[in-house]
């Protein structure tokens, strides 16, 4: 292994393991802004009604930010 390998190795394992959490952001996050709405959630997770994102959206403010998004994932409310 070259000097050059052995420096780039562990930043390609950090960057494939991060790939499935940001695959799910996107998979989530249609729009990008960091938040998560009812459509989005919806269609990711058909079975979430409103009532239910509406009991996750604490702040009341219509969308899931990050707080909310990691209390309803550490619940086991939405996918990790």
């Amino acid at each position: 292994m070259t000097r050059t390998t052995k420096l780039i190795a562990p930043f390609t394992v950090l960057t494939v393991l991060a790939v499935p959490a940001f695959a799910q952001d996107a998979a989530i996050d249609i729009n990008g802004d960091g938040m998560y709405s009812f459509p989005e959630v919806q269609a990711v997770m058909p079975e979430m009604t409103e009532d239910d994102f509406t009991a996750l959206d604490v702040s009341g403010d219509g969308l899931l930010d990050a707080d909310e998004i990691e209390a309803a994932t550490a619940n086991g409310l939405l996918p990790s």
